[in-house]
């Protein structure tokens, strides 16, 4: 947060000195970085308290809405900086001082990777997604300014060789390779925010070995049918497993805490922080996918919707 306060206070000074677009472009998205690195640091610390009355699901939802808005946050950025450039395109270019940005340029550059290097140092022993999206948001920001800081070095060259019609679009083409080519991170950083507040269930290479694990440990009960639910809000893995048993299976309150016990640390040699959920009926009915109605009335409508099919089949 502190790395980028200073390059986003340092850029938009530099940036009215220069007149440049794209170091401009470069501040934003760092005033942006420090703003929620505010947040970040309260939803870090929510995020290992456990569940209280207020939260009864715990706090994992706020990593996800802070990594959401941060992902908006840069799309928006990067919207209004592609508009400004094309418009300043359309009406004949910036001109801009190259001397003072390629300081800037180069002072950036080399603050950017040393914060990914030392974010990707401290990932060897912290486990966090808002970390994961900082790390990845940072190695774009060194990609930017590396990017800013070569196009800046071109101006004097372009100079020097009598191109100077080329010389006001530089800053304006520049914004637009940036935005374009660096698209791909805020969208990806909100897609996958949004879709753990929707509660989709995570990916399959987090979600397979858990079901394949979670199987596997059940296979010696006589079940009919294994429900198994999964949904990860930050760093969070949620698992709700529901059993159903074959009728008249005797199973009592200790031997169910014991399969509880064995399925949980089954899932954690996978997965960590990991909340299991495990549940045993012989009712398929308590365990099948519902949309919140009485059990009766589902059973109906879904016959209902069936005969519906049917007829127009």
């Amino acid at each position: 947060m502190a790395v980028a306060a200073f390059i986003g206070i340092m850029a938009l000074i530099i940036s009215a000195l220069s007149g440049s677009q794209a170091i401009l472009l470069d501040g934003l998205f760092n005033a942006i970085y420090a703003v929620v690195g505010l947040f970040t640091l309260r939803v870090g610390r929510l995020a290992l308290s456990p569940d209280d009355e207020t939260y009864p699901f715990g706090y994992g939802y706020f990593e996800s809405m802070v990594n959401a808005c941060k992902g908006l946050l840069m799309l928006g950025v990067s919207a209004l900086a592609l508009f400004n450039a094309v418009t300043a395109l359309l009406t004949g270019g910036n001109a801009i001082a190259a001397g003072i940005s390629i300081v800037y340029a180069g002072v950036a550059t080399a603050s950017c990777v040393a914060t990914a290097f030392a974010l990707k140092r401290i990932s060897r022993h912290v486990s966090s997604p808002l970390l994961e999206a900082d790390i990845e948001n940072w190695r774009v920001n060194a990609l930017i300014s590396a990017a800013v800081l070569l196009a800046f070095c071109l101006i004097p060259v372009a100079q020097a060789l009598g191109w100077h019609a080329i010389v006001p679009y530089v800053d304006s083409w520049l914004v637009i390779a940036v935005v374009l080519l660096c698209l791909g991170v805020p969208i990806r950083v909100a897609r996958r925010a949004i879709l753990e507040l929707l509660n989709r269930s995570p990916q399959p290479a987090i979600a397979e070995p858990v079901r394949a694990a979670l199987t596997s440990a059940l296979a010696p009960l006589p079940t009919e049918a294994i429900y198994i639910r999964m949904v990860r809000p930050g760093r969070l893995l949620y698992v709700t497993v529901h059993v159903v048993l074959e009728q008249g299976h005797p199973l009592s309150i200790a031997e169910a805490d014991r399969w509880r016990a064995t399925l949980d640390a089954g899932v954690r040699r996978i997965s960590t922080p990991v909340l299991v959920e495990t549940l045993f009926t012989g009712d398929r009915r308590w365990a099948a996918p519902s949309a919140g109605f009485d059990p009766v009335e589902t059973e109906a409508i879904g016959r209902e919707g069936g005969a519906e099919r049917d007829g127009s089949q």
